[in-house]
């Protein structure tokens, strides 16, 4: 069978066997999973002091999400404890450090579901919000409205009483440089344009499950460099990159956000949970597969409604981690398992 190229770079290199299965936690009170983003990441190119950083940063927020749930305290809580961390650390395409548009400001993008309700909330095109996943809870619990952008989301943002910055707050050196050298690849054919593959997609995200056995999951980002005409990917889009459902699992994407719009991403892995009774992992993986047909790169993390953790991308690697009430506590960057083919059923369906 014919090798697919961008596909399942990596179903789960933790500390699990190579397989790929998910870490089963059936007795798990709780549990949560996190992710900074995937992309071609090359340990050739990751210091050891760069490498520290990014694995401090991860488990520093994977702690104040579990210390959430270890008190009895609800998923949503978790979620925000976990995203508003990496939204202030600058390591990561979210907040604080998110990458530049084409005229060089930010335009930052979240989302928010809960899954005993299904309610969420979302916003894009934030460039004052501090905390963008802050706003999309805000939204969520108004209920009037799922989605807001732009001015009008940071006019709700302010009446709710939610921190906002100038805008020069999330600019960062490391982002001036990375849009100068993006626009002049743009004008010059002849310049090619690198983009940092630490932060090739920097989106931040949350998916947990509390003691209750509620769901809840949370996505944020800065899009992608030098982004234009008020783009926006899949990461505010509800049933894109983000969605939760107790009947099932809870979902947070991360990649080229076109690709994962077009598949449904983040419902489409519920979907296949809850209608056809596949697994995290499986239900994961096949989605994936998907996006990697259309040409698509980047990952998800998903608990389930028992609380099964998985991880599926098929870049080099993803910033991640998990841990539930039975002791688990990993983080990783890297894969340590080859680019795999479909199973014989996707690749047939496909």
């Amino acid at each position: 069978m014919a090798r697919i190229p961008t596909i399942l770079a990596s179903a789960l290199a933790l500390a699990t066997p190579a397989s790929g299965t998910a870490h089963e936690v059936e007795q798990a009170d709780w549990s949560i999973a996190i992710h900074g983003g995937a992309g071609t990441l090359s340990r050739e190119a990751m210091t050891p002091e760069r490498e520290a950083e990014y694995t401090a940063a991860l488990q520093a927020a994977l702690d104040a999400g579990a210390e959430v749930l270890r008190a009895g305290g609800e998923a949503q809580d978790a979620i925000v404890a976990v995203i508003t961390k990496l939204e202030d650390d600058p390591l990561f395409n979210a907040g604080r450090g998110a990458v530049l548009t084409w005229e060089g400001g930010v335009s930052l993008d979240a989302s928010f579901m809960r899954g005993d309700t299904r309610e969420a909330g979302a916003a894009a095109g934030l460039s004052h919000v501090r905390h963008p996943i802050l706003l999309a809870r805000a939204i969520m619990e108004d209920g009037r409205h799922v989605f807001l952008s732009g001015e009008g989301a940071e006019e709700f943002a302010a009446d709710h009483g939610l921190e906002q910055v100038e805008t020069e707050w999330f600019i960062t050196p490391r982002r001036r440089d990375s849009l100068e050298q993006f626009r002049a690849a743009q004008d010059d054919p002849q310049v090619s344009f690198n983009e940092d593959e630490e932060h090739r997609y920097g989106t931040v995200g949350a998916v947990a499950r509390d003691v209750r056995g509620n769901l809840a999951a949370g996505t944020s980002t800065g899009g992608t460099t030098g982004k234009r005409w008020g783009r926006i990917g899949d990461s505010p889009v509800i049933g894109a990159g983000t969605y939760a459902d107790n009947r099932a699992c809870a979902v947070s994407a991360t990649g080229t956000g076109e690709y994962f719009l077009r598949a449904g991403v983040a419902q489409g892995i519920c979907a296949m949970m809850r209608l056809a009774g596949m697994d995290a992992q499986a239900a994961a993986d096949q989605l994936i597969v998907e996006v990697g047909e259309m040409g698509g790169d980047g990952g998800v993390i998903v608990v389930s409604a028992t609380g099964e953790t998985a991880f599926s991308f098929n870049t080099s690697g993803m910033y991640r981690g998990r841990a539930d009430s039975i002791g688990l506590n990993e983080i990783a960057i890297f894969t340590d398992t080859p680019p795999v083919d479909p199973p014989m059923q996707a690749a047939a369906e496909h």
